[in-house]
């Protein structure tokens, strides 16, 4: 089957879903490329008016109730949405269909993987965009890359058609011999970079800078380094230097996904993050002071929020 014709779906229309939507239908065409949702959904989805980089964008949407079997599937949702997501992909997801999730964390192809099959689920790190979506309006300056990897023997063949689709579709994406240290170190990033600029209310040039914020930055990777080594990862202060220096490549103005939602008073992704960090620290008796201190933070502060729902 050629590239042109393979079909790929995407739960969640965020910000890395809008992005690779656009990538995939800029080079290969919008007929094989759309958004799974339930009828509530799809019905919002149709009368919203969405831009990229101030450009009127339009997406497919399909019934995720009457979807078929895809070559391909995005999995980018919020991690509190992931459950409904499962439900909302389910079928799409045919023998043959091979998963990625550009979610942030370290646990979401495991529970992909346990409801679908760990055959298809192929791992998968999005890193160094600065893609940021406010109402229905995204802006980038940076796609980043995906790196990508198997989880299980046998999956080769999966890994070679989903790279020379990325190949057609123009979307940048490394190969990696040891994608489960590169997935907890962007993990670490993330545990850093997010959590630090909604708890102190900055953007990257203010999380760079000498101060609190930046002490947070440090102490929260660290912590994370601290536990890798409990889980027989081995990430270092020099895989910490690293994503601090891919930090200083993006937009200083810009902000993450967390300080995205602190800004539209939407609940976050905290649980997977410090909340991650402190439930697995706690199995194996490490003291995690810096990530209590933004889980607090941060709990604190949606705690004034008005009831709304996990958006995905």
């Amino acid at each position: 089957m050629s590239d042109y014709t393979k079909t790929t779906a995407i739960v969640g229309l965020g910000a890395l879903g809008m992005l690779y939507a656009s990538q995939i239908t800029a080079a290969l065409g919008p007929d094989n490329i759309y958004f799974l949702g339930d009828r509530d959904r799809i019905e919002r989805y149709r009368q919203t008016p969405f831009s990229i980089n101030g450009k009127p964008f339009s997406f497919q949407i399909e019934d995720c109730t009457k979807a078929r079997p895809v070559d391909f599937l995005i999995v980018a949702v919020k991690y509190g949405a992931l459950s409904s997501a499962l439900d909302t992909m389910s079928a799409s997801v045919g023998p043959d269909t091979t998963i990625i999730s550009v979610m942030n964390g370290i646990d979401s192809e495991e529970i992909i993987a346990e409801r679908f099959g760990g055959e298809k689920v192929l791992y998968c790190v999005a890193q160094g965009m600065d893609a940021m979506r406010f109402g229905s309006n995204l802006t980038y300056t940076r796609p980043g890359t995906l790196c990508l990897g198997t989880r299980t023997e046998g999956q080769e063949s999966r890994l070679k058609d989903l790279t020379r689709y990325f190949d057609r579709a123009g979307i940048s994406y490394t190969v990696e011999a040891d994608i489960v240290k590169r997935l907890w170190g962007k993990f670490m990033l993330n545990v850093g970079i997010n959590q630090t600029c909604m708890a102190f209310e900055t953007n990257y040039s203010g999380v760079l800078a000498p101060g609190k914020p930046n002490d947070a930055l440090i102490g929260a990777m660290k912590e994370v380094i601290d536990l890798s080594k409990k889980k027989g990862v081995g990430l270092s202060e020099a895989d910490m230097d690293f994503y601090i220096n891919l930090i200083k490549t993006l937009s200083p103005e810009g902000v993450p996904s967390m300080r995205q939602d602190g800004m539209a008073r939407r609940y976050s992704e905290v649980e997977m993050f410090s909340g991650a960090v402190r439930r697995l620290a706690a199995k194996h008796g490490l003291p995690v002071p810096v990530n209590d201190m933004l889980y607090e933070k941060i709990k604190k502060r949606e705690a004034a929020y008005p009831s709304l729902p996990h958006e995905s």
